[in-house]
């Protein structure tokens, strides 16, 4: 391999495959082999290596995403949402970091914000919606469940709320 085909692919590999330059794209740190698929909203996150990014996904500032991670379309991640590395969130996925504690919306008060922390293998299946909570690492989520509270124990997760089925 040339010198000039070496640079090129390396310079390929960080290069998302999608418009950098687009208004929706905007203060990302990109790992390398990144795919984003238009039209999406990422704005502010760290996104690790060869992560996946589906169409009309909206990822917020402050949100990390780790290596080899797939989000599919339709899906929100919220402000202060850390997810590992080796999961896969489907499609319609919604996270929430505001519980609405006042009664109302916190309308833009970051203290009464909540975090989540989504370990490493994690899947969340499809229009699940995941409160500000812990999840361990080895964990799937069923479609369609509600997780309100922290998950300290890999298995399988389904309902609303969310409970374990089985130990893995």
């Amino acid at each position: 391999m040339s010198v000039f085909s070496f640079i090129s692919n390396l310079f390929k590999r960080r290069t998302p495959s999608c418009a950098t330059h687009s208004p929706q794209i905007k203060d990302v740190n990109f790992g390398e082999g990144i795919q984003i698929v238009n039209p999406v909203n990422v704005y502010g996150c760290s996104l690790g290596n060869n992560v996946f990014v589906g169409p009309f996904v909206e990822i917020q500032k402050n949100v990390i995403i780790g290596s080899n991670t797939k989000i599919q379309s339709h899906s929100f991640i919220c402000e202060f949402v850390t997810i590992g590395e080796k999961c896969f969130i489907g499609h319609g996925v919604m996270f929430v970091n505001d519980l609405f504690q006042t009664g109302c919306p916190a309308n833009g008060d970051r203290t009464l914000w909540k975090s989540t922390n989504i370990e490493d293998n994690v899947s969340i299946g499809s229009n699940a919606t995941i409160l500000p909570v812990k999840v361990c690492s080895n964990v799937v989520i069923g479609s369609g469940s509600v997780v309100t509270k922290d998950i300290e124990e890999s298995g399988i997760y389904a309902g609303n709320p969310a409970k374990l089925l089985r130990k893995l």
